[in-house]
């Protein structure tokens, strides 16, 4: 058998075992040694490569930079920045139609800059923004997909785990992904909140009524305002520390983490158990991901040596077709993907093939990276995967039904194309800040 053929059959029966229910690093792993071992005709040779492929796959410093912002996302989520983030963009807005909609797009913002997680995003606004909504009469499905489509800044705005997987497939430097993330992320931002906007506007049934702040004393409106400053400057500082050159990425992800556990400490919200816990659910989350590297790392070596990517690439290179066309491909397959798969996984099996295309094409990575993020993370919103929804109905039980958050998610899926379509017709917003560091 062809070696491409090898490759091109391998590739159908991952879609297979995936829809079966496999999990995705096992099926890496399995496909990859198979072809190995087809590849090379020999049992102990296959073996011999699937192991320094994983030893290479965990011995990469750039993956260090994982486990750091990890700690320092479930550090601030311990210490209720989550909390003080939403209270003070709600007291800030709190008069405007709508403007509890608008406050959890802008406490999602930031609150990513903390955990680089749309996972985590999902289920903590789940829990402190849709009783509020609930409360002050917010139509319920416009509840549910303003916090579903909020929750996906947790992987545009740095730090990013999904940027950190980016950079290691494609050797990418962390810290100029980060910082392109910033100013796309802010504009995801920004539509989202005049789309609240508008929505609310048009049809004002869907924002309820304004919440009364008039009992409010000054003390206390302050008080709700500046309670996060710590942790804000925190990140801050973080994220600047690169830019700037004080540190590198996975220096920050260590200063931010440390100082994330002081501002636990700080709070008294940390104990021995809680510490273990945390710890725990880091391990188990690092262990994951690790796991899923060294599946993609296995198959990515095994398409290598099968020559299907060159072949793809030559063959795409060669088409009559302008350079556009093949973005737009991709994007599709993107999102058709993101309803099937997590980000994760789309990433570590596209990116093998994709990207030495896009450097054919003379495409800047940087801007294809941000490119991918918007469109991988609209599968966040889309059925049937859609984990954002999934985790929102995990989170709220039986007050909410899956239909529901599909379908109060849509409009801000669209406001995602519509933020794709821009970044992708203006490259400067993902590359200018990047070409200053």
């Amino acid at each position: 058998m062809e070696p491409v053929t090898i490759a091109i059959l391998s590739i159908v029966l991952l879609v297979v075992m995936i829809l079966l229910g496999i999990h995705v690093g096992v099926a890496l792993g399995m496909l990859s040694f198979g072809c190995m071992w087809m590849l090379r005709g020999n049992f102990s040779i296959a073996l011999a490569i699937m192991g320094s492929t994983a030893n290479t796959a965990c011995m990469e410093y750039v993956l260090s930079v994982l486990p750091m912002f990890i700690l320092l996302g479930l550090f601030g989520n311990l210490s209720g920045a989550s909390d003080d983030l939403y209270d003070a963009a709600n007291t800030l807005l709190a008069r405007v139609r709508g403007g509890l909609g608008i406050a959890t797009v802008f406490a999602n913002a930031v609150f990513a800059a903390i955990t680089g997680s749309s996972a985590a995003s999902a289920a903590v606004f789940s829990k402190i923004a849709y009783p509020q909504m609930k409360r002050l009469g917010y139509d319920k499905k416009f509840s549910l997909g303003t916090i579903a489509g909020s929750s996906v800044l947790g992987m545009l705005i740095p730090p990013s785990a999904l940027l950190i997987i980016y950079g290691f497939l494609t050797e990418q430097a962390i810290g100029k992904l980060f910082i392109a993330g910033v100013l796309p992320g802010l504009l995801l931002t920004m539509i989202y909140a005049a789309g609240i906007w508008i929505m609310v506007t048009l049809k004002p049934g869907l924002g309820g009524k304004p919440m009364d702040t008039a009992h409010l004393s000054m003390g206390v409106y302050l008080k709700s305002i500046f309670r996060p400053w710590i942790f804000v400057i925190l990140v801050f500082f973080v994220l600047g520390g690169i830019y700037l050159g004080w540190f590198t990425p996975t220096e920050a992800g260590a200063v931010g983490a440390f100082g994330s556990l002081l501002f636990s400490l700080f709070r008294r919200r940390l104990n021995v158990r809680k510490l273990w816990h945390l710890l725990h659910d880091a391990g188990y989350t690092i262990a994951s991901i690790f796991f899923l590297f060294i599946g993609a790392q296995m198959y990515s070596r095994a398409l290598s040596m099968s020559t299907l990517p060159a072949a793809v690439s030559e063959a795409i290179a060669s088409l009559l077709v302008p350079p556009y066309v093949v973005i737009i491909l991709f994007i599709v397959v993107f999102i058709l993907l993101g309803a099937i798969l997590d980000s994760i996984s789309i990433l570590l099996i596209t990116m093998p093939i994709m990207f030495p295309i896009i450097q054919a094409l003379g495409y800047d990575p940087i801007w294809f990276a941000i490119v991918t993020i918007l469109a991988v993370e609209m599968g966040l919103l889309t059925p049937p995967f859609g984990i954002c929804v999934y985790i929102m109905k995990s989170s709220l039980g039986d007050e909410i039904t899956i239909e529901e958050g599909f379908r109060g998610s849509f409009p801000f899926f669209l406001m995602m194309i519509l933020a794709l379509l821009i970044v992708a017709l203006i490259p400067s917003l993902s590359t200018w800040l990047p070409n200053q560091m």
